[in-house]
């Protein structure tokens, strides 16, 4: 027999009414150019080929220097010729050609990009959507940079000061990583000393590597301070990464920190297997809560019912309220139904519209991903 549960309800000072959409409950509670900056590391698609790198990062530039342009070399690691279908770009700011014959086994290919620099003194940051025989996906290949009007002193383009260094910012974003698998970005850091400055790091939190080049860093002069960040077992979800910086042999008093969101691994699944996986099928993935005074507690539960034919596991709940929290059920076999309950603590909550996510992140090939809101008005 399925272990059936309500679908919505409504809690407030223990009294149940019924809500438009599900449960919502209100209790009350207390620019001078750098230059081209390149990543030298190769990085493997597979075991089908190895580019000599994914991001090519212009760094600062100025209008005046008109279009820019670079070129990304693929190697086939494979024992197969390998064919470069397409490549498709993110914007017509940008114009693309590419290895058009078949590479063989050994040898190497080429994709490059032209981008007009004409949009105005903005960072870009542009997409190249690679297309390549014997890979299930395609290859995301990135430019990026920002283009300046006029002439910018280094101070002014690195304002977040680590002694004789200096960064744009100490918040870097990694994006998703899969379990099994790394991921990583770059970004530019300067030293704005008059002689060559060495950094290295402490205190880094495991699963997160930094490293600069050139190293130590040129006087009045920018180097590439490449991040990676490697998927830890048992770690789930959204993540900060910490580095503290040392200079010259001293720490710089502040911190990187890097995110990134892992999420669950099925490259090694068959189709068939996919198919069988666990499937979520939510009622709804929307809890309006209806109007709520400051510092009320809102609560909503989200049922739903695993369609698929694995247990369907949640790991973990990530929600962009820091006063909010996550009920999560444990193993839901197949054909069972489970909730999920979102409190949400409104206290500090600005007035006006209410919109709080939580991002679940899951063993579910069809949706590793699930998003549910709370949505509501704070009087």
């Amino acid at each position: 027999m399925k272990n059936r549960t309500l679908a919505y309800s409504l809690i407030i000072s223990g009294l149940l009414s019924a809500s438009c959409i599900c449960s919502g409950a209100g209790t009350s509670g207390a620019a001078a150019p750098a230059g081209t900056q390149e990543t030298q590391t190769p990085e493997k698609v597979g075991d089908i080929v190895e580019f000599d790198k994914t991001i090519h990062n212009f760094g600062d530039v100025m209008l005046s220097d008109g279009a820019l342009s670079c070129t990304f070399t693929m190697k086939n690691i494979s024992d197969k010729p390998v064919v470069i279908y397409n490549v498709v770009t993110s914007c017509g700011c940008t114009d693309v050609k590419w290895t058009r014959e078949p590479v063989l086994p050994g040898k190497t290919g080429t994709i490059s990009a032209v981008y007009t620099n004409d949009e105005g003194p903005y960072p870009f940051d542009k997409s190249l959507t690679a297309y390549i025989s014997g890979i299930g996906r395609p290859v995301i290949l990135r430019i990026r940079g920002i283009a300046h009007e006029k002439q910018l002193s280094l101070e002014e383009l690195y304002p977040e000061r680590l002694l004789a260094a200096g960064v744009k910012s100490l918040e870097l974003k990694c994006g998703n990583i899969e379990q099994g698998g790394s991921r990583s970005d770059e970004v530019n850091i300067a030293n704005l000393s008059g002689s060559p400055v060495k950094v290295t790091f402490t205190d880094v939190t495991p699963g997160l590597s930094l490293d600069i080049s050139p190293d130590p860093i040129p006087a009045r002069s920018t180097a590439v301070l490449r991040f990676t960040v490697t998927a830890q077992k048992g770690v789930w979800g959204r993540n900060l990464y910490y580095a503290t910086p040392v200079i010259d042999g001293k720490p710089a008093g502040r911190q990187f920190a890097v995110q990134a969101f892992t999420k669950e691994n099925f490259s090694g699944l068959t189709a068939a297997q996919k198919a069988a996986g666990a499937r979520p099928v939510f009622e709804t993935n929307t809890c309006t809560t209806g109007k709520l005074k400051q510092g009320e507690k809102a609560v909503a539960d989200f049922t739903f019912t695993n369609a698929g034919k694995d247990d369907f596991v949640i790991y973990k709940a990530d929600i962009d309220w820091p006063k909010a929290t996550a009920t999560l059920p444990g193993n839901i076999k197949s054909g069972y139904d489970g909730t999920v309950r979102i409190t949400v603590d409104t206290s500090g909550m600005p007035k006006g519209e209410m919109l709080v996510t939580a991002t679940m992140t899951t063993n579910s090939p069809s949706r590793p991903i699930v998003n549910l809101f709370v949505t509501g008005w704070i009087e």
